[in-house]
């Protein structure tokens, strides 16, 4: 048999066109896959609280531009790394200042957030940012106050104290929500507190260089002649704690760039307004009293008008005398006294000085009786003598005297020392001798006799009236009847001489005659009824006789 032939056979064969057909395919597929992956980035978060793999989600103005792929700790172990992929077009958010936070339910006092999240789980919230590209952040552990979106200025703020301005407390210029408070943290002296504020559009062109600012948390409660008065800024500031500012004068056409300025925080509005008056003497006092109750701060008045305040209170010993002082420093405000005459318009301090010679004076006075607090009162009092103590070294010292407490207790003092001298134990001998002789007199036998004669006359009296009223009774009926006769006797006679009137002419003697012995008869009538009535008063003077005139009846 013939052998076979093999020959090569040229040119291309279609049976390798579905290999290649399938790798450019698998190639196009690989490429067109990469090139629509977003970026990987990663998330560092203090804890994976809520984050889960291929269910937690990126979200940015609530729509998904990502996914969480990943989740596992850092290489010490302090922190959790979170793997997510977002999409293409997300790219360009992955900024430097770029901010990634987990949104989850809470309660704080802006009020209740991320309810949402009950139902869908926890999701992670991007804010893009400015800068240079980067996959590499660390993650808020809050939701930010302020997104970056939000016009207006950020602002910080340096106080002694907290108090009760917290992340979210609000911002208020004359009532109005005008920002709120990013947060806080000590300073680099830790003595005072930095707080970082943000201020929005339009209010922040309000904030200028001269711009004060002060704690408007709580409430505010004070006492004057129309009673109590509480002020508070707000009821969620009175809660939550806020901030209140104002710029002092007009306000003025555009912005004025505070970069960098750090404004202070002041206690109260008050505190601004104690600021307002640079001009201040300090002046040393010596006083006789005592300074318990005197703190510093007090208020130093002039007719009852606030003119400084107490600075200082201390304790010093003098080695020559080997006693102690106590000096108060004070600091007045010469502004606050209206310039109107020449003396006020010299130097402030020669303006004193010569009201010190005039008779100007401090002295301690009671601010209230249920604290017990002490302020320092001027007044003039040209008659009291100038009494320095420190001399002429140092600071200016104004000249004191005694209080109206202080006085009183001298006073007082004064009495019960004289109380002190008097001799009671001899007055107390002589009053328990006078004592004893009462009651030596009181149980002696001669009361007794005087007691029996007495009671013997007293019966003997009460013997004698008994038989009085018994004869006394006949006796008025017998009156009552002679009474009753003279009473008929003299209407007898009345109508007699009547009849006399008319038969007898009036100008004849007897006529006169008859007149004369009516009024006489009268008479006689008005001295009986005088007698009659005097025995129904006192019957016994029938017997005893009349009283001499001047004793009672």
């Amino acid at each position: 048999m013939a052998e076979p032939v093999v020959r090569a056979r040229g040119g291309f064969s279609l049976v390798w066109l579905i290999p290649v057909l399938t790798a450019i395919i698998g190639a196009w597929l690989i490429y067109h896959t990469l090139s629509d992956r977003g970026p990987l980035v990663t998330i560092t978060f203090r804890t994976a609280d809520g984050i889960e793999v291929q269910k937690t989600r990126i979200k940015y103005k609530s729509l998904d531009i990502g996914v969480v792929e990943a989740v596992r700790f850092s290489r010490d172990f302090s922190r959790v790394e979170v793997s997510a992929r977002l999409n293409k077009e997300a790219a360009h958010f992955l900024r430097r200042d770029t901010r990634f936070w987990v949104v989850r339910p809470s309660l704080s006092i802006r009020g209740i957030s991320g309810l949402g999240t009950l139902l869908s789980g926890a999701f992670i919230e991007i804010e893009p940012g400015q800068g240079a590209a980067q996959t590499l952040f660390a993650g808020l552990e809050t939701p930010p106050v302020v997104y970056a979106d939000d016009a207006g200025k950020r602002i910080a703020l340096i106080s002694k104290r907290l108090g009760s301005i917290d992340r979210g407390s609000l911002l208020y210029y004359q009532g109005v929500v005008a920002g709120e408070v990013l947060g806080y943290e000590m300073a680099n002296d830790y003595r005072n507190v930095l707080i970082h504020a943000f201020v929005k559009a339009p209010f922040e062109r309000l904030v200028r260089s001269n711009t004060n600012f002060w704690n408007a948390s709580g409430i505010d409660l004070s006492m004057g002649p129309d009673g109590m008065r509480v002020k508070t800024e707000s009821m969620q500031a009175m809660l939550f704690g806020g901030i209140a500012f104002d710029t002092p004068g007009p306000p003025e056409a555009g912005a004025e760039d505070i970069s960098g300025l750090v404004f202070t925080l002041h206690e109260d509005i008050k505190s601004i307004q104690e600021q307002a008056y640079a001009s201040k003497l300090r002046f040393v006092m010596f006083f006789e009293d005592s300074v318990r109750g005197l703190n510093v701060g007090a208020p130093v008045e002039f007719k009852g008008i606030k003119i400084g305040s107490v600075i200082d209170v201390r304790l010093e010993h003098d080695e020559k005398s080997s006693g102690f002082r106590i000096p108060v420093l004070v600091e007045l405000e010469p502004e606050r006294i209206v310039e109107r005459s020449a003396l006020m318009r010299r130097a402030p301090l020669e303006a004193f000085q010569a009201m010190i010679k005039r008779g100007l004076r401090a002295r301690l006075q009671t601010g209230s009786l249920l604290t017990g607090q002490l302020y320092v009162d001027l007044d003039m009092q040209p008659k009291s003598p100038v009494r320095l103590v420190a001399g002429n070294g140092g600071l200016p010292e104004l000249p004191t005297i005694r209080g109206n407490v202080e006085q009183m207790t001298v006073a007082m003092r004064g009495v019960l020392e004289k109380l002190d001298q008097v001799d009671f134990a001899s007055i107390g001998r002589e009053l328990e001798g006078t004592l004893k002789g009462t009651n030596a007199f009181a149980n002696g036998k001669q009361l007794d006799g005087s007691l029996a004669d007495l009671a013997a006359a007293l019966a003997s009296m009460r013997s004698i009236l008994h038989k009085v009223e018994s004869r006394a009774e006949p006796l008025t009926e017998n009156l009552d009847k002679a009474l009753i006769a003279a009473r008929g006797a003299l209407e007898k006679s009345q109508v007699s001489m009547n009849l006399v009137n008319e038969v007898l002419d009036p100008e004849s003697p007897s006529h006169d005659a008859m007149m004369r012995l009516a009024r006489e008869l009268a008479t006689t009538a008005r001295s009986i009824r005088t007698l009659v009535d005097m025995l129904e008063r006192n019957p016994q003077s029938l017997i005893l006789g009349k009283k001499p005139q001047g004793e009672p009846q």
